[in-house]
């Protein structure tokens, strides 16, 4: 017997029993906090998504799905939202040292001879019962003005595009974390098995700061929570088709004998990777029928492509990512991101801007008017922004007609709609130069907080545990923004 035994445990590696005993007692650790969970818990906060680490919410959501419109490259918040006629006024004079008080420049504009203050060439107004400022180059945001939440006071610490966009995305400016919706993922599962939960949309043919795919990434996460980028042209999704003699009946009978062969490898190795293998293949071969019919509009009225725009009906434009998009959302998609690229207008920026305002501006009212009509407004959160904003100062020489700015940690403004969020408000302010917060600056992380928060999430609770640390979206600090709730 004794002989017996020490066979059966010198059979077994260390990967073996670790990984059981493991996964057994932190089995029997979780069904009891569970079962306390449950049994003390508010039906109310049942999450009834499949494959999310949380069965409950940590508080009752206002949103079930996000829709996020990233305009990549840094909008000028000076010409789009942030109104300063005292910069107009002193249009050409030198930033004044009292203001920029040595605060740190880009390479690009940080030799300059001079900063010459270069105030917007465009008129703005007041729009709504809320008296919102918005530039000339929004018309169609501004008829939604009421039903959006400005904040203008969003700052990073980050100060080129890279380290920005990946911080904003992920909650740290160096590359390896998961992205918002890999997170989501992660935390809530999804509401349509044959979709995947969170999906990615890239404007075709822009130039601009290039995007990679690790911003809508799982990091350190499972690889199934990925996002799915969809893009332009008969294949939405890349490799998804079946190839030339290759039938629907044997694409099943091969992932059928594949998938066991996956599931002996499981048992024996107890890699998560390989389960997250077998999950992707499977939903992999139910897109292969979900996909094709979400992509297919020929079935929307006349009056709705009207009211996203021209641009609607050619594919992979930011107006027919929009209309895309919300028939992601209508079918239970959890996170939808758009991303859009040439914001960053370091000259020329007159007649850059203008084209980018005439490329999104329509599209992305029409997507905050087409979710209200259809009553998915109330709990779908909807936010525009990028990464940063631009500089009052113009970098290179200034005229009467043309100007650029370079990169601005600070007072960049993101709109917020649904979801939850208050309508028709602004938060924060910044100076008579649009250079510094003045009032209730709001960090990136704050603004993830509140995101999470409205998915029902405590970002200091969704978490994992990678080399030895617990990790989350924003890192080790960041509050809700109660205020815009």
């Amino acid at each position: 017997m004794h002989d017996h035994l020490n066979h059966q445990l010198n059979s077994q590696t260390r990967r073996h029993f670790f990984g059981r005993t493991s996964l057994g007692v932190g089995t029997f650790a979780a069904s009891q906090i569970l079962a306390r969970s449950l049994s003390a818990g508010d039906a109310s906060l049942t999450n009834d998504s499949a494959g999310g680490l949380l069965s409950q919410f940590h508080h009752y959501p206002k949103a079930k799905r996000i829709v996020y419109l990233f305009q990549s490259g840094g909008p000028s918040q000076i010409d789009l939202f942030d109104h300063k006629p005292e910069l107009v006024e002193q249009n050409g004079m030198e930033l004044p040292a009292s203001v920029r008080m040595g605060q740190r420049l880009t390479g690009m504009s940080g030799n300059q001879a001079t900063l010459p203050l270069a105030g917007s060439k465009f008129k703005f107004s007041q729009h709504g019962e809320s008296g919102a400022w918005l530039s000339e180059l929004l018309p169609h945001t501004a008829k939604i003005a009421d039903q959006l939440c400005f904040v203008k006071t969003v700052y990073t610490e980050a100060i080129n595009h890279d380290p920005a966009i990946t911080f904003i995305q992920t909650g740290s400016q160096i590359a390896g974390r998961p992205s918002l919706g890999a997170w989501l993922d992660y935390g809530l599962g999804t509401a349509n098995e044959n979709l995947p939960s969170f999906c990615v949309m890239v404007t075709k043919n822009k130039g601009g700061q290039p995007l990679y795919s690790r911003l809508w990434g799982s990091g350190f996460l499972p690889a199934n929570h990925q996002g799915v980028q969809f893009r332009a042209g008969q294949d939405p999704v890349l490799y998804l088709n079946n190839p030339p003699g290759v039938s629907r009946e044997s694409r099943r009978n091969l992932l059928d004998h594949m998938n066991q062969l996956h599931q002996l490898e499981l048992e024996k190795r107890l890699d998560p990777v390989i389960g997250s293998r077998i999950a992707q293949s499977e939903m992999a071969f139910r897109m292969q029928a979900s996909v094709p019919e979400v992509a297919d509009i020929s079935d929307e009225p006349q009056h709705v492509l009207d009211l996203y725009g021209p641009d609607a009906k050619t594919p992979g434009t930011f107006a027919a990512n929009c209309l895309l998009a919300r028939r992601l959302l209508e079918r239970d998609v959890r996170c939808v991101q758009l991303f859009h690229q040439g914001w960053d207008q370091h000259g020329g920026l007159p007649g850059a801007i203008t084209r980018q305002c005439q490329e999104t501006d329509q599209a992305s009212a029409a997507l905050v008017e087409d979710l209200r009509q259809r009553g998915m407004l109330d709990d779908t959160l909807v936010v525009w922004g990028g990464e940063f904003g631009r500089t009052a100062y113009s970098q290179g020489k200034l005229t009467a007609n043309n100007y650029g700015r370079d990169h601005h940690p600070r007072c960049s403004t993101m709109w917020l709609a649904g979801g939850g969020i208050k309508p028709g408000m602004s938060l924060g302010a910044t100076d008579e130069y649009s250079y510094n917060v003045v009032e209730r600056p709001v960090h990136v992380h704050d603004l993830n907080a509140t995101l999470l928060h409205q998915l029902g999430i405590d970002h200091q609770r969704l978490t994992f545990k990678y080399q030895g640390r617990r990790y989350r979206l924003t890192d080790v600090h960041g509050e809700v923004v109660h205020e815009i709730i």
